[in-house]
């Protein structure tokens, strides 16, 4: 199969099976400036030609980086359409979560024309639904969870405070689906080890948007609440003050831990290293099993900081369904029946995606 046709299979995936647009609808596709290094601007004109050959009428808005103001003319181009897919970070802020009645807005995470084209991209998007939705069942039906981290990361506690998520939680699609819903943090207590940076999480703008943490710092957590950081000096400050600064900017608590989730998806990789933009690294490769994340300072997800935590185990009422960064999706029935329904899902777990930016993969 040659390239193009890999790119056409990507955008059909998202506009047939995500957007289930059909023919005769409308779409607005926001384009975010490849100059800023996010979206190369390539993956925004394959939809728009998968689009046509659907008859589907497709328009591209072109925008810079998100702030933290409404763009009126973006808001009156979503209403004028059917359908919002963002390929732009503004997808990400919390402003335009409310599509508005029959309205359809889609967050794309295919950052590129190799992503749309990979299995991250072509794999089909129900088939990752029903992931997702059998991850949930499990996760929601358990009464304690446990999360370790080789690197000394060991945090648990009872999450049935978790709801499940409504239409309203979900009002905006994710392309391709890579994370299961987060689960509640506030009974959450132990440790989590920072590394590498701190990171935002792309619910607001803010600069600088990662600090770097040179050696590992350990953040001590009781029912949800930061209680201190212990571990080199300068990077405990560098820390404190980035928590300080986020918080007084948006008037937030910056000590909650509120929820927490890991990735789901082994087609998802990431080719550039995270020294080179800790922030993209984050918000790009939050979909791998190898990673999971906790959303802290501020009351409501995602918080407005994260904490990555690389090769997890989390183990349900003591189970591990993920085990070093793979979902294990034999171990439980609902992810099993979900691997034999899409046989497809089968040889991206057998071989997963091991290309996080980090040194060892």
């Amino acid at each position: 199969m040659s390239a193009s046709r890999d790119i056409s299979a990507g955008a059909r995936n998202l506009l047939i099976n995500c957007a289930e647009l059909s023919g005769g609808e409308s779409l607005l596709i926001v384009r975010e400036n490849p100059d800023l290094g996010w979206y190369d601007g390539q993956t925004a004109a394959a939809v728009a030609d998968a689009a046509r050959t659907l008859g589907i009428t497709p328009t591209t808005l072109d925008v810079g980086a998100p702030e933290n103001s409404r763009c009126f003319g973006l808001t009156q181009a979503m209403a004028d359409h059917e359908c919002t897919i963002f390929m732009s970070r503004i997808g990400d802020q919390d402003r335009f979560t409310d599509p508005g009645l029959g309205k359809k807005t889609i967050m794309c995470y295919a950052r590129d024309a190799n992503q749309l084209a990979s299995a991250y991209g072509q794999i089909h998007h129900k088939a990752m639904l029903q992931l997702k939705k059998a991850v949930n069942d499990i996760l929601l039906g358990a009464k304690n969870v446990q999360v370790l981290c080789p690197l000394g990361t060991d945090i648990s506690g009872d999450i049935t405070n978790t709801a499940k998520e409504t239409a309203a939680d979900v009002s905006v699609r994710r392309f391709p689906m890579g994370v299961p819903q987060p689960l509640d943090a506030s009974r959450m207590s132990g440790q989590v080890v920072l590394a590498r940076y701190l990171t935002p999480t792309g619910s607001k703008s803010y600069e600088p948007p990662s600090v770097p943490i040179r050696q590992t710092v350990m953040a001590d957590v009781s029912n949800g609440r930061i209680t201190g950081f212990t571990g080199d000096a300068d990077d405990v400050d560098r820390i404190r003050n980035q928590y300080w600064r986020v918080a007084s900017l948006f008037d937030l608590d910056p000590d909650i831990v509120h929820s927490f989730h890991a990735g789901i998806h082994p087609g998802s990789a990431y080719a550039d290293a995270v020294d080179d933009d800790p922030d993209r690294w984050s918000n790009s490769i939050f979909t791998n099993p190898r990673t999971l994340h906790f959303h802290t300072c501020g009351n409501y997800p995602p918080g407005e900081i994260c904490w990555m935590v690389i090769d997890p185990t989390l183990k349900v009422d003591g189970k591990s369904l993920w085990r070093d960064g793979r979902l294990c999706v034999d171990d439980f029935d609902p992810t099993a029946r979900c691997i034999a329904d899409w046989p497809e899902l089968r040889p991206l777990f057998s071989s997963p995606s091991m290309a996080i930016g980090l040194p060892d993969g």
